[in-house]
């Protein structure tokens, strides 16, 4: 594997693949636990799939960009080593399926070498840091967030102190008020905003904080009207350090963010941030605004194309194209059934608009493709290469365009097949609902089980993947969602759950939804008001027929897009990493951390050494209170269950405690002496720790 190494310019991305292939050869020799090796391939974009021995490989494109080469040089991967697909994620990302585990490392360093990472798109970490996809071109922008997107994703990737958290972190900036990102679902979301202070432009951003979707939704807090822009790195540093600390690490069904605030009080949280900026490695954070610039428009187009379908196209022009804030140019939504993209077509798509739009694509969060600074000339040929590809299905971002996560086509977790019945639907819409190709205040997402990877949460009508039995047999089944969305602003509305029917009934769902709604609303009534008026009963009562399991069809014990009867064969997820909990392999994480400790010390970067010492010393303390079989759930609780079992007990001894002598972290600024200070405290009490355990656990068995 020497020769792919050599290749690459940045030694950091060369020596992590290394690292890599190391891990998974000595995982096949033995010499790695299983949950242990899960949580180390999970925080390199490598998810396990419903089937066995392959692998799932997630490719973290920071707010969704995308250039021609890099989705030509997914495609040539994907050939190579997945299963000839593309599949654009509501989180901007991209996934590949069926990868052999052992070539994952000659899969990152291709891709590494085109300015792409595996690195922290799955498991306990950041995840990918979304953004809203008109970012830079959207007419309603204060500002372009892209460079503030681009800068987080830089700042906490590879950073010691969201590492190996408790659970996933997400975060979102939405280019304006609009919130097309969502920012009310997320740990941390940004809405752009600007004001005039003594004559000066000064940026800044609506700060929503702790919300987050999975199988609990619970919406986010603003926490500030108006923070300037070179505050928002310092808060969210703050923030994960005390996630980090206080977060559940035992029940992962409790462990996000969402929880600790709800657990410990917003005013609470917000007072531990605080005490914990001390130690943070920036103050105040500076951003760059033109890391990320504007692309190059694409030459004057001086052809005459006519569009091979003159009908489709007006209404394709209506909702699938906008005016650009930039003079003359516009934006183009790909419509992409399902998010799924061949390489044949992602060949064939670039090779028809390259010279007809700007080198710089985004990934949607409803799976579809932007592009962007097309002239008006244009238009009609881009049309043309997207209707013989089948892309130019009109309707983005209205009720015909259904939002959907891959279910029981890959996921471990996934009940049903909803990418098949995304498509059901939107034929469906099409042919009987055609008068919605205009509504963008009614959405449809589908998940294939509870956790919101589709986005059911926050749809309008929404489905989640779910199971019935009747008649002594399972069914697949498909629990309603109703009444959620977007507001604006930062308001934003959670799903209610409304009824379970068959799955092969959701068609009928929506085609009483919407003609109830035709019928039924008042003049110039979004749904969100419809809902509100008529009430959650309204629409069990309107949709109780439907959940009737007394007349039951043979069909309707079949999943769509299958033959064989409907299986709940689901497996173990691994969307929020694995808990590890063995002794021997925690003091191994010790003393890596520690490793680790000396040379971000070596390199001056005193914050980094100090936050791996940290861990050190929870490590440790962590792998001493499991050999008395405890299981503290919260790193602040292994902190104060040590004193208790071991300090009060003399068996450690400290100045004052174990407490005291751990948290010193947000006591003092990340200077040079404070870190040699800390990494020798750490380094003896781990060295004490090895040395007492046999004898410790001996004692334990004694007792």
């Amino acid at each position: 594997m020497q020769s792919f190494r050599t290749e690459l310019e940045n030694p950091i991305v060369e020596q992590e693949i290394i690292e890599l292939e190391k891990k998974i050869r000595a995982y096949r020799e033995g010499n790695i636990v299983e949950d242990r090796f899960k949580s180390l391939r999970l925080a390199r974009g490598i998810y396990g799939q419903r089937q066995p021995g392959v692998q799932m490989i997630r490719i973290k494109l920071p707010f969704g960009k995308i250039t021609f080469k890099q989705l030509l040089k997914i495609a040539d991967i994907s050939d190579e080593y997945a299963s000839s697909n593309i599949h654009f994620t509501t989180r901007q990302d991209i996934q590949i399926h069926f990868v052999s585990l052992d070539r994952t490392p000659e899969l990152w360093a291709k891709l590494a070498a085109d300015d792409m990472t595996l690195r922290e798109a799955c498991g306990n970490t950041v995840r990918n840091v979304t953004a809203s996809p008109t970012a830079g071109v959207d007419p309603d922008e204060p500002f372009d967030v892209s460079p503030y997107a681009q800068t987080t994703f830089e700042y906490f990737v590879r950073n010691p102190i969201c590492a190996e958290m408790g659970r996933k972190f997400k975060i979102a900036f939405s280019s304006s008020i609009k919130d097309t990102a969502f920012s009310y679902i997320h740990d941390f979301g940004f809405i752009p905003k600007v004001k005039t202070v003594d004559g000066q432009e000064v940026r800044g951003f609506t700060v929503m904080f702790g919300g987050g979707l999975g199988a609990q939704p619970i919406l986010a807090h603003k926490i500030h009207d108006f923070l300037p822009e070179n505050e928002i790195i310092p808060l969210m540093e703050a923030t994960i350090r005390v996630f980090d600390r206080h977060g559940e690490r035992n029940n992962r069904n409790k462990a996000r963010f969402k929880y600790v605030v709800q657990k410990l009080g917003l005013e609470e949280v917000l007072r531990l941030v605080e005490i914990e900026r001390k130690a943070n490695k920036s103050k105040q954070f500076v951003f760059k605004k033109d890391k990320i610039t504007q692309p190059e428009p694409p030459p004057v187009f001086s052809g005459i194309v006519e569009p091979l379908d003159a009908n489709a196209y007006a209404m394709w022009s209506k909702t699938n194209v906008f005016e650009q804030k930039q003079n003359g140019f516009y934006g183009v939504y790909v419509k992409v059934p399902t998010g799924d993209i061949s390489t044949a077509n992602a060949r064939l798509l670039i090779a028809g608009i390259r010279d007809h739009v700007a080198d710089d694509m985004r990934i949607t969060q409803d799976q579809n493709l932007l592009l962007k600074y097309v002239r008006k000339e244009s238009l009609p040929h881009i049309y043309n290469v997207l209707h013989q590809l089948g892309y130019a299905r009109f309707g983005f971002n209205s009720t015909l365009d259904v939002t959907t996560c891959p279910g029981t086509d890959t996921c471990n977790l996934g009940i049903s097949n909803s990418t098949e019945m995304a498509r059901v639907l939107e034929q469906y819409i099409e042919e009987f609902h055609t008068d919605f190709v205009y509504e963008t205040n009614l959405k449809i997402k589908i998940s294939g089980c509870m956790n919101s990877c589709g986005q059911h949460g926050l749809a309008h009508i929404g489905f989640h993947g779910a199971s019935l039995k009747a008649n002594g047999k399972v069914l697949p089944a498909a629990q309603i969602m109703m009444g959620g969305g977007t507001v604006g602003d930062g308001i934003g509305r959670v799903s209610d759950r409304i009824t379970k029917v068959p799955t092969k009934r959701v068609t009928q769902v929506v085609d009483v939804v919407l003609n109830d709604y035709k019928l039924n609303k008042l003049e110039n009534e979004n749904f969100h008001d419809y809902y509100d008026r008529q009430t959650k009963d309204y629409f069990y009562r309107l949709l109780k027929p439907l959940a009737d399991l007394t007349n039951l069809i043979d069909d309707e014990f079949v999943d769509w897009g299958r033959d064989d009867v409907y299986n709940t064969a689901i497996g173990v997820g691994e969307c929020a990493g694995v808990v590890i909990d063995l002794v021997a392999t925690l003091l191994f994480e010790a003393e890596e951390k520690l490793d680790l400790a000396k040379k971000m010390l070596e390199k001056g970067q005193y914050a980094d050494s100090i936050y791996h010492a940290y861990s050190a010393f929870v490590w440790t303390a962590k792998a001493l209170l499991l050999d008395k079989g405890i299981n503290a759930s919260t790193q602040v609780a292994v902190i104060d269950e040590f004193d208790v079992q071991y300090v009060q007990t003399e068996i450690f001894t400290f100045p004052t405690s174990f407490k005291e002598r751990v948290l010193q972290i947000n006591k003092y600024e990340p200077s040079q002496e404070f870190a040699e200070t800390y990494l020798t405290q750490s380094t003896a009490f781990y060295v004490d720790a090895a040395a007492r355990r046999e004898e410790l656990r001996a004692a334990t068995t004694t007792v």
